[in-house]
């Protein structure tokens, strides 16, 4: 899985440092699992400005931004949740791009949501694409899957909007 990360992660910042920007990450169930395999990359303070585990949900209001009606209303597992904080983390790090993930990597269920169920975000100026998906195994089994298709997820927006 290793060479999978950095294969992504090389593709991304390729793409971003060819158009000169930056990169800001929020994430939550990885824990800073993403953060810690882009900064893996030679070179990744040429387009990683910022990584944020906000792993509370006082967190993901005071720091990334994310409503409380908006986390009172759909959970702070929601894809709603993960639109905001892409777009919270973009704003408070001042930068073109960001990802965010928000899910449960278990061992227990959160919010009457399944074991490996996670949102993921990308907010470019002008739009926020998300997509949910849903991962079995163990708690460190469900983080790394998803960080990988997080970053791969990041990769395709890329990939259509730039």
């Amino acid at each position: 899985m290793e060479n999978d990360f950095l294969t992504v992660i090389k593709e991304i910042s390729d793409r971003l440092v060819q158009r000169e920007l930056r990169l800001s990450v929020a994430e939550s169930c990885t824990g800073g699992l993403i953060s810690h395999e882009i900064t893996n990359l030679p070179g990744a303070s040429l387009f990683f400005e910022l990584g944020v585990v906000s792993y509370s949900e006082e967190s993901k209001k005071s720091v990334v931004g994310v409503g409380g009606s908006l986390l009172r209303k759909h959970g702070t597992v929601s894809e709603e949740a993960a639109v905001a904080m892409a777009e919270g983390v973009r704003k408070l790090a001042g930068v073109d791009v960001s990802l965010s993930i928000t899910g449960i990597a278990g061992p227990a269920a959160l919010e009457d949501k399944e074991v490996g169920l996670v949102y993921m975000a990308v907010s470019l100026k002008d739009m926020t694409e998300s997509r949910g998906m849903s991962f079995k195994g163990d708690r460190e089994t469900v983080k790394r899957k998803a960080s990988l298709e997080a970053l791969k997820f990041l990769n395709q927006v890329l990939r259509l909007w730039l």
